[in-house]
Parts: C-alpha cells; sequence; structure tokens
C-alpha cells in the first residue's frame, strides 16, 4: 500500500440503521471541502453478491452506478453529498469476496494450500478495500462496514481492519458509532451500550479512535469524560451525533464538533485549511426557507418503505431547493388504486411521479394513475415501469388497442408495446443481467426534455430488461405521444412526451441516480417548475 494513502473505518454498534452511511459522506463532505480528494466505500455483510436480486423490502432501492455496478443504496448518499461518481470499487459484499476466492482454489492459484477464513478471506477484503487507495486518485478513502459489531458475519472485516491498523498503524483510523439512548422513566442519557459495544471491538483486537455517539439530547462534558475514560478515547474524539431535521445538516453539525479536525490530527494530515461550505450553507438556507409548497404524489408498489425509492425522493429535495419550493411527497400505494377510486385517491395532488418496480403487483394501478393525470392535465412524470405504463396506458385509451400490454405481465398479449430486449430473451441467470449503468440518449429538439437538460446529447443510467416496442413507435406517434429520447446506437425508445399537456414525460432511463447537492437533476427540476407554473 502506498503511504500517500490513508483510511478510515466507520463501524457501528448496538443496533443497525444508526447513519454510518450518513456520518461517512458527511466526513467525506468536510474532508472534501478542506481540498482532500476523498472517496467512500460500502463493505456489505450478506451473501448476495449484489442488492441487485434482492427485494427492496430487505434493503431499499438499489443504486445502479455509471459502470453498471447494483449497489447499496448508501452509495447514493456518497455521491449525493460528494458530487463525485462512485464505481464497481465502492461496494463490496461477503458473497463477491468469497466468490471471487473460490475462484482463484478453483483455478489452482493457492497451490494446493488449505483455503481459510485467515489469511485468504481477510487478504481478500483488504486487497478490496485498498482498491481505490491503489489507484493514486484519493488522498483519504473511507470505508463503511455495513451491520454492527458483533454480528457473525461482520467478524472477516473486523479482522481485516485489525490487520491493516497493524500494518499501517499511521495511515489507518477506526470511527465507531454507537447509541446513547435516553431513558424517558430514568430521565437521563445511558452510555452502557456505547461502552459494551466498544468493549466487543477491544475483544476483536480493534481499539476505535474516535466515537460517534447517536443522541436525541445534548452530551454534556461528564457524560463525555465518563464515555472517553470508559473507552480509552480523547475527550475531543468522543463527538456528538445529534439527531437532525435533515441529512443535509449533519456535515454542518459534525463540523461543528470538529469531527474533521479531530480525523485530520489522527491521521498526522495538515488542519490548515478551512472547509469551504458556502454553496452547501446556501442548499441549507434555500431547504429552510421555500417560497412556494406542492404536493406531488409518488405512485409505487413498496411505499411502506420509503427507502425503496430512496433516490427520487431525494432528487424532489434537490429539485425543490431550486425551485426555491418545498416539495410535499404523498406516498400512494399503487395496489390500492382502482378505476373506481383513483379521482379520490389521487385529489389533491400538484403533480404525479409513477415509480419504477418489477412484476405485475400494483401495475394496473400505476395505468389508472397515468390515465387520470394525462386526462385531467396534471403534470405527470414516469420512470422505467412507469414510463412502460404511460405507454400501456396510451395504448388502450387513446389508441384504441384495449389489449396492449407490456410482455413481463402477458407474454402474448396483442399489442405488445412494451417487449423483451432482444439481447435480454437468451439470459437465465437473474443477478447483474438487465441493461445496467450509462448509456448515450439523443433528445429531439424543442421537446420538453431537450428544454430541460439544455442540450441535446445525455448520458443517463438504466437498470431494465424491457423497452418500448418500436413496431408500434409510428401509431404512437401519430396519435400524438412522441418519442423525444433515443439511444443513438440500437434506436431504442428513452423518452416519451405527449404534445397537448403541462408536462408529461416518461423516462426509461432513472435520472433519479445523478442528481445530487450540487447539480439537482434537471428533469426533476423542469418536472417541479412545470408543477409550480400548472399549480398557479
Amino acid at each position: 500500500m502506498s503511504n500517500s494513502t490513508k483510511y478510515i473505518f466507520v463501524t457501528g454498534g448496538v443496533t443497525s440503521s444508526l447513519g454510518k452511511g450518513i456520518i461517512s459522506a458527511s466526513l467525506a463532505k468536510l474532508l472534501q471541502a478542506r481540498g482532500y480528494s476523498t472517496t467512500i466505500q460500502k463493505l456489505d455483510p450478506y451473501i448476495n453478491i449484489d442488492p441487485g436480486t434482492l427485494n427492496p423490502y430487505e434493503h431499499g432501492e438499489c443504486f445502479v452506478t455509471d459502470d453498471g455496478a447494483e449497489t447499496d443504496l448508501d452509495l447514493g448518499h456518497y455521491e449525493r453529498f460528494l458530487n463525485v461518481p462512485t464505481s464497481q470499487a465502492n461496494n463490496v459484499t461477503t458473497g463477491r469476496i468469497y466468490q471471487s476466492v473460490i475462484n482463484k482454489e478453483r483455478r489452482g492459484e493457492f497451490l494446493g494450500k488449505t483455503v481459510q477464513v485467515i489469511p485468504h478471506i481477510t487478504d481478500e477484503i483488504k486487497e478490496r478495500i485498498q482498491i481505490l487507495g491503489n489507484k493514486g486518485d484519493y488522498d483519504i478513502v473511507i470505508t463503511e462496514i455495513g451491520g454492527t459489531v458483533g454480528d457473525i458475519e461482520s467478524l472477516p472485516y473486523v479482522e481485516a481492519v485489525r490487520q491493516m491498523m497493524w500494518e499501517f498503524e499511521n495511515d489507518c483510523i477506526v470511527i465507531h458509532l454507537t447509541l446513547v439512548p435516553y431513558l424517558a422513566a430514568a430521565g437521563e442519557l445511558k452510555t452502557k451500550p456505547t461502552q459494551h459495544s466498544v468493549k466487543q471491538l477491544l475483544e476483536l483486537g480493534v481499539q476505535p479512535d474516535i466515537l460517534c455517539c447517536r443522541t436525541e439530547h445534548e452530551l454534556d462534558l461528564n457524560l463525555r469524560r465518563k464515555i472517553a475514560k470508559f473507552c480509552n478515547v480523547s475527550m475531543n474524539a468522543v463527538i456528538e451525533s445529534r439527531d437532525a431535521d435533515s441529512i443535509y445538516d449533519v456535515p454542518i453539525l459534525m463540523q461543528a464538533e470538529e469531527l474533521d479536525k479531530v480525523v485530520l490530527e489522527k491521521l498526522n494530515l495538515p488542519t490548515k485549511s478551512v472547509p469551504d461550505l458556502n454553496n452547501w450553507v446556501e442548499f441549507l438556507r434555500k431547504l429552510k426557507s421555500p417560497t412556494s409548497t406542492v404536493t406531488v404524489g409518488l405512485v409505487g408498489k413498496y411505499v411502506e418503505l420509503k427507502d425503496s425509492y430512496k433516490s427520487i425522493s431525494e432528487a424532489f429535495i434537490h429539485a425543490g431547493v431550486a425551485n426555491e419550493t418545498k416539495v410535499n411527497i404523498k406516498w400512494i400505494h399503487s395496489e390500492k388504486i382502482t378505476k373506481e377510486n383513483v379521482d379520490a385517491m389521487l385529489e389533491g395532488l400538484d403533480g404525479i411521479l409513477v415509480a419504477p418496480g418489477f412484476g405485475s403487483r400494483g401495475i394496473s394501478g400505476k395505468i389508472e394513475t397515468v390515465r387520470h393525470a394525462r386526462q385531467n392535465k396534471i403534470p405527470f412524470f414516469g420512470i422505467c415501469l412507469g414510463m412502460q405504463c404511460a405507454v400501456i396506458e396510451f395504448a388502450r385509451n387513446v389508441i384504441g388497442w384495449s389489449e396492449a400490454h407490456t410482455t413481463e405481465i402477458v407474454e402474448d398479449c396483442k399489442y405488445p408495446v412494451i417487449s423483451m430486449m432482444s439481447e435480454q430473451k437468451e439470459i437465465v441467470n437473474m443477478g447483474g443481467t438487465m441493461r445496467l449503468g450509462a448509456y448515450k440518449c439523443h433528445l429531439t429538439a424543442g421537446s420538453k426534455v431537450a428544454q430541460a437538460y439544455n442540450t441535446e446529447k445525455i448520458s443517463e443510467r438504466h437498470r431494465h430488461r424491457f423497452e418500448f416496442n418500436n413496431e408500434y413507435l409510428s401509431t404512437f406517434e401519430e396519435h400524438g405521444m412522441k418519442a423525444t429520447g433515443r439511444n443513438p446506437e440500437t434506436g431504442l425508445v428513452e423518452v416519451v412526451e405527449i404534445e397537448d399537456h403541462p408536462w408529461f414525460v416518461g423516462a426509461q432511463y432513472h435520472p433519479e441516480y445523478k442528481s445530487t447537492v450540487a447539480n439537482p437533476h434537471p428533469l426533476f427540476v423542469a418536472f417541479i417548475k412545470a408543477v409550480l407554473e400548472n399549480k398557479k
């Protein structure tokens, strides 16, 4: 390992969902604002190769990178905070580690040795941790370890960290995120869970350098002193991480706690520069003082778990700020929408987004939603399956093909207006085989999308198996649904628009993946702008 790269490990204790991803992204933002090139990777302890085959109810949405990696939703946070694209190397799973080691064993690379967790699995983990550092592009690599200390599946990762701390002692530090719960009956904060968590980490041979304590109330000096004493860390390395109104407040809160300063001191890096967060502060100001409000319905089949549409809800925050507008999202379950109740279910909405998804559940509700938005001239945005539903609805109710459908649901339908991509037909394996990652798209001059992007050549990320069936394109265009975005190489229809409508756009790709604080996505910005104008 080159000594030029420093490594920060972020582990969690007591309970999951404490926000390791947000702390990692916030710290990275602060270091980046001080002029250090920083990236973040996530090590996930599950045995799936990637989240591509996981139901969104399990882990929330599957985030897709430019190079086509299906990854954990935390990578979305990393990109939104840092405005730097991530890649395959930024998300590693236990499944991938074991697959790689087993493949090496089958090729005979271990020369007849017994293959074991230590050293073979831990060596593979250490190698993956260092891939980003060895490229030489980054001063600092932050590695977030999924799960909590004490989980059986996390043990090889903690062991790999222990070895790296020993091998490169001046270039690695560990930040441990714990919970300091408030017991209402006793009326006080309790440090015991933090003590136990650190003790468990120590039993595995890792001494944390910094503790981030998630808490609902202020950690006073006495509590900080107590935690520092019991956990062998300095007082200034006990960082209070209070619950925040918005995840975008966290970098500012962490700056106030001097997390970045403590980190740089422990890594022997100069702290002389001051973080430049002017743009971030301006974003927060607009976020907190909008001049207007709109309500957008997000219609999907996984709305009970809002993390299933994390990138979409964050893209609405970015687009809202760009329009100085608060976007209230009304989460609507597509399974509950019928022809009879659609008007009541969607009443009072200023705009409607039909979300991506797979499978037949809830699809008829999505199609009814599109009809409602089209006929009532409500600004409409369909993404992936949402775009496909718009095509099906138009075919049925405008062209008059009542039996139009997607072959994903009805294989032998009379009018397969959405059909499987030809290169997908031979595929047997589900994982990592869809059309994934960034592809070019050419937009029609003068169209709503070309106006939104202010250019005719774009690149967007995909995750789908089915596509608009070009056999029917001329009929659609004759009836007023235009293909305004197409792949220059394959002719694949990427965007459809309806002309006599305030704003009706369906995109086959996933624009939400590329929206960041610094660069709100132009389609979301244009959609919210149209919603505002239409509301007036």
